[in-house]
C-alpha cells in the first residue's frame, strides 16, 4: 500500500514512525510547507518524494491514501481534495473547526465510498481499550469521567517546542478527543455546557476552559482544559465506574488505588498513534468502515459546534 504523509511536523513525524512497522506499507511522498525542511524529513524516513503540493503527491503513480497531519485550518478542505482525487484518507484530529466544513467531509465520503478516518487516538490508546473492553463485556459502567488535559502554551510552538504557522485550540481540538471518548464509553452524548476564561492578547483564543457532559446512559462527564498550566502537563483521565476506578495516562493505566494494570497484551503495540494507523489499513485492505471513520466522530463535532455557539451567546 503507497501512503503518502501531508504535514511534516511533530505529529507528522509520529505517523511516519508508526508506519514503518505495518508490514507492506510503503510511504511514497511527504508533503510540508516549505520544501527544505520537508526534504529533511523524508530523507530521515527514506522517503524519495518530497513536496510543497498536495496536488503533485495526489497525482503519484499507484497512490492508495493519504493522512493529513497539517493545521487545523486545512483538515477538511484537504480530505475533501484527496477523496475527490480517489485517495482514502486519513485526517488528524480534529476533523474541522466549523460543523458545515466536517458535514461536507461527511458528504464526500458517502458520495465516493472511500474509507475516511479521523485521528482520535484515544480510541485506540491500550488504556482506553481497555476500559472499553470491560464496558463491552458488561463488567462496568461508567458513572462519571474527570478528565484534565493541561498545557504551558502561552506562545505559538507544537509539540516540539518549534513555531507553528497556526493556532490551536482548545475547543475545537484538544476537547474533541475528551468529547468522542466519552461518548464512545459511556453512549451518545445528550447535555453539554461550556465555560472559558479569558482570551489570549494575542492568540485570539481563550486559554482556560470547562465543559460539562451527560450522556443517554446518565452517565456524566468534567472535562477541564488550560493553555496556562505550568506542570505537570498532558491529558489525565479518571474513570469513576459502578465496578472500579481507573487513571489513565496515555497508553498507561491504573487503578484508583495507584496499582498498575497491564495493558500490554490488549492489542499488537503499546502506541496509539501506531494502532490507529493500522486500523486505517486494514479498514482499506479489508473494505470495511473504521473505528473512527468520519461518520462516527461526527457526532462529537455537532456537540463541539453547539458549546462554541453557547460560549459565543
Amino acid at each position: 500500500m503507497k501512503i503518502a504523509l501531508a504535514g511534516a511536523g511533530a505529529f507528522g513525524e509520529k505517523h511516519l514512525d508508526a508506519l514503518r512497522q505495518i508490514d507492506g506499507v510503503e510511504v511514497v511522498s511527504v508533503v510540508g510547507r516549505t520544501l527544505e525542511p520537508t526534504r529533511a524529513v523524508a530523507a530521515k524516513y527514506g522517503v524519495g518524494h518530497a513536496t510543497t503540493e498536495l496536488d503533485e503527491a495526489l497525482a503519484l503513480p499507484g497512490l492508495d491514501a493519504v493522512i493529513l497531519a497539517t493545521p487545523t485550518q486545512l483538515h477538511a478542505s484537504q480530505a475533501i481534495q484527496c477523496l475527490k482525487a480517489g485517495k482514502h484518507v486519513q485526517v488528524e484530529i480534529p476533523l474541522c473547526d466549523s460543523l458545515a466544513d466536517g458535514e461536507a467531509v461527511l458528504k464526500a465520503q458517502q458520495d465516493t465510498g472511500l474509507v475516511a478516518m479521523v485521528g482520535h487516538t484515544r480510541r485506540f490508546n491500550p488504556s482506553h481499550q481497555y476500559i472499553h473492553n470491560k464496558i463491552k463485556a458488561g463488567e462496568i459502567g461508567v458513572q462519571q469521567m474527570d478528565v484534565q488535559t493541561y498545557f504551558f502554551r502561552r506562545k505559538n510552538i507544537n509539540a516540539k517546542g518549534d513555531p507553528r504557522s497556526w493556532t490551536d485550540h482548545l475547543l475545537w481540538h484538544h476537547a474533541a478527543h475528551t468529547v468522542d471518548l466519552f461518548a464512545y464509553q459511556a453512549g451518545p452524548i445528550v447535555q453539554a455546557n461550556a465555560l472559558q476564561g479569558p482570551r489570549h492578547p494575542e492568540l485570539g483564543i481563550a486559554m482556560d476552559m470547562s465543559i460539562q457532559l451527560k450522556s443517554e446512559s446518565g452517565a456524566i462527564c468534567t472535562l477541564s482544559l488550560s493553555f496556562n498550566n505550568d506542570g505537570p502537563l498532558g491529558t489525565f483521565f479518571r474513570y469513576i465506574c459502578d465496578n472500579g476506578t481507573w487513571v489513565a495516562r496515555y497508553d498507561d493505566l491504573v487503578t484508583g488505588r495507584d496499582e498498575v494494570v497491564d495493558v500490554s497484551k490488549v492489542d499488537v503495540s503499546m502506541n496509539g498513534i501506531e494502532l490507529q494507523d493500522r486500523e486505517f489499513v486494514a479498514a482499506i485492505r479489508e473494505g470495511r468502515e473504521p473505528n473512527a471513520s468520519v461518520a462516527q466522530v461526527m457526532p462529537c463535532y455537532r456537540v463541539l459546534d453547539s458549546l462554541e455557539k453557547q460560549l459565543a451567546a
